[in-house]
């Protein structure tokens, strides 16, 4: 029997990275990044490959809010939820961890 896993929940002061089975990669023949974990793929949009190019264990959350706030000029609160949601299911999926 498995012991129960605990859940990781994001705030912001998690830092969250990839791990460490998790890596980006470009894939020069379909001219897309992809998200490579054991036997599965995934294909980010925009968004999600910037905020899991920011995943790397020194920004905290809240600091890539900012700065994806500042780089798509949008309102932080909305940011934050997106971003929020997005890494708490990321990290659900053992893909990203905090």
């Amino acid at each position: 029997m498995r012991p129960e896993r605990r859940r990781a929940f994001v705030t912001p002061a998690s830092r969250p990275r990839l791990r460490r089975h998790v890596r980006l990669q470009f894939d020069p023949v379909r001219n897309a990044w992809a998200l490579l974990s054991p036997e599965r793929v995934f294909w980010p949009d925009e968004v999600s490959l910037d905020i899991l190019r920011r995943c790397d264990g020194q920004a905290t959350m809240g600091e890539m809010v900012s700065a994806l706030a500042a780089e798509y000029d949008a309102d932080e609160r909305e940011v934050a939820a997106d971003v929020t949601a997005f890494l708490q299911e990321w990290t659900d999926n053992l893909l990203v961890t905090l």
